[in-house]
């Protein structure tokens, strides 16, 4: 009865994720292509080798809030050499560093006047530090059915060993979070061995399935307080994949990082064979008033819902030219996960999603014996996209436009 009268909710979520939105030409929200500078890799050196002893944290924190942030000085040109060049750790062990030049680069083009003209919502304050990363009812959906964790764009997230969460970027490349590899100072344990999970399930029933889905995409949505119950007959598997190569920027990194630190909190993980699956594209982030309805989206997996990967999206709210703060409900695991946005594109004439940041987790920040708390994003910059694309491309020509 409940799965009966929840389906025109559920009828209205399909639409929103899977069929094209409704907008004249000349009112769609496109993606508007700009030359991005040049980031190149200069020389290589050796680095001692890592120690790999410390857990990896599922869950970040920052001694500064949105208004620390904007302001704080505009990096030189000299600093983000500094702060882009990146380690690189080897599936032997070896680890290098690599510095990097930057050519093409004007000030103005890693931000927008849009970033500094104030923000449409305050940081909601509590005095309370709570456990939870859920912002008043839970709005997340767990995806269930092959017909669905097989479907673009849920098909293209992928969960990390360390217990994070990532995207799909490349044909071999996974986007996470630098802190589900690396805490700041040495490389988190399980980092040289690291593997990269894609669920799937194990059997074949999507009548079932498609059932549950309908119940899971419901649950909360209508203020029921049924509690979150996962499907019993469709369970999960995971096919593992070995890293090659983890990048990690040296933005990261405590010992080279501004004070802010939260900023590179970004690695892209090579893999050691193809996946064989659907990515998606990398896009320079664009103002949250510029994105249909200020919308957001990610999917990871959650630890509070073990073998599930769970489905969230909501308005962005403040934001810096480096960081989107937003109430997605989230739990640990989910850091790492690609937060995308869906767009027109106007040179191939149709709807596009892309990744434009990368889910770093829940923070609280202390101010005056009170307590806020957001959940963060690190935003895809000109500068990240032309260094992550060159990770991916292994060229700089393919990676002139995002």
């Amino acid at each position: 009865m409940r799965s009966r009268a929840a389906l025109p909710r559920f009828t209205s979520l399909l639409f929103l994720l899977f069929l094209p939105s409704v907008f004249s030409a000349s009112s769609r929200p496109q993606w508007v292509l700009q030359r991005v500078p040049v980031v190149l890799p200069q020389q290589t050196e050796a680095r001692p080798a890592p120690h790999f002893l410390s857990p990896a944290r599922l869950d970040v924190s920052s001694p500064c809030d949105p208004e620390c942030h904007k302001r704080a000085p505009r990096p030189s040109y000299w600093d983000l050499r500094r702060l882009l060049a990146y380690e690189t750790l080897h599936s032997n062990g070896q680890l290098t560093e690599t510095a990097i030049g930057i050519y093409g680069y004007s000030p103005s083009s890693n931000t927008s006047p849009a970033y500094s003209a104030g923000s449409s919502g305050k940081a909601e304050r509590s005095h309370v530090r709570r456990k939870r990363q859920i912002f008043g009812h839970d709005g997340r959906f767990s995806i269930a059915g092959q017909d669905f964790l097989l479907k673009f764009p849920f098909s293209v997230s992928v969960k990390l060993s360390t217990g994070c969460s990532g995207t799909l970027v490349g044909d071999r490349h996974v986007l996470t979070a630098a802190h589900c590899v690396h805490d700041g100072k040495n490389y988190v344990k399980g980092a040289q061995k690291l593997r990269v999970g894609f669920l799937k399930p194990k059997q074949r029933d999507t009548q079932q399935s498609s059932f549950y889905l309908r119940s899971n995409f419901t649950n909360h949505a209508e203020g029921g307080a049924s509690p979150y119950a996962p499907p019993t007959n469709d369970k999960m598997k995971f096919q593992w994949i070995r890293a090659k190569r983890t990048h990690v920027p040296k933005g990261w990194i405590k010992g080279n990082a501004n004070d802010i630190g939260m900023d590179y909190d970004y690695a892209l993980l090579e893999l050691k064979k193809p996946h064989k699956r659907r990515h998606m594209k990398l896009g320079v982030s664009p103002p949250a008033l510029r994105l249909p309805g200020r919308r957001v989206h990610f999917s990871g997996f959650d630890n509070d819902r073990p073998g599930q990967l769970v489905y969230r999206f909501c308005q962005a709210g403040e934001e810096t030219p480096d960081l989107l703060y937003q109430h997605c409900d989230a739990q640990p695991g989910a850091s790492g996960s690609g937060v995308y946005a869906r767009m027109w594109d106007g040179r191939r004439r149709r709807w596009e999603r892309k990744v434009i940041g990368v889910f770093s987790g829940h923070q609280w920040v202390e101010r005056q014996g009170s307590s806020q708390e957001f959940n963060v994003a690190v935003r895809v910059t000109p500068l990240k996209y032309a260094q992550i694309c060159y990770w991916i491309k292994g060229n700089f020509v393919d990676c002139r436009e995002g």
